[in-house]
């Protein structure tokens, strides 16, 4: 979600997972894992190459928290019921229909905290959560971002000449 809000900034480039990781200081194969799902959603694009990576495929006002939490987790309940009212060993396994007629209690509380869960995702974008960011953080913050953003482009770029260039040989003469 953080990634998504550095993501969301206005005139953001495209930014590496790698490059996400570091600043926020987390794993790489983490974020690695994450991205693609986020791609395959919708919710983000790549490119390619030292200046590429990700950026986000809508606007931010049309990507809601909940977009991002079933791309990440899939659509599945929070609530897994796990039948126990017919487990009861008084019972023998064979449970008198009064025992479980109708949805059980807890499984029915469940299900209504996952939708109000769920709507309260829904309802919020990653616009809201940039707008909270942006109240809070100091005037500089985005342009600290952006020259952070940029020194890491440098960066990679030298990573790159070097790794075509190979080491300097040292050339020895015999006397």
């Amino acid at each position: 979600m953080h990634c998504l809000l550095l993501l969301a900034r206005p005139d953001a480039k495209p930014a590496s997972s790698r490059d996400l990781a570091e600043l926020q200081g987390i794993s790489t194969t983490f974020l690695a894992k994450i991205f693609p799902k986020l791609e395959r959603a919708g919710l983000v694009k790549a490119t390619a190459g030292i200046r590429g990576g990700y950026q986000l495929a809508r606007l931010p006002e049309q990507i809601s928290v909940l977009d991002v939490v079933d791309a990440i987790e899939g659509a599945k309940p929070l609530f897994d019921c796990q039948q126990i009212r017919g487990k009861c060993t008084i019972f023998e396994g064979n449970p008198p229909p009064w025992m479980t007629r109708g949805i059980c209690g807890i499984h029915a509380v469940m299900l209504k905290a996952e939708k109000a869960m769920r709507d309260e995702l829904a309802r919020t974008s990653i616009r809201d959560l940039v707008d909270g960011v942006a109240n809070k953080a100091p005037p500089d913050f985005g342009v600290k971002l952006d020259s952070w953003f940029s020194n890491r482009i440098g960066v990679r770029t030298e990573a790159q000449i070097a790794a075509v260039t190979g080491p300097k040989s040292r050339r020895k003469t015999s006397g």
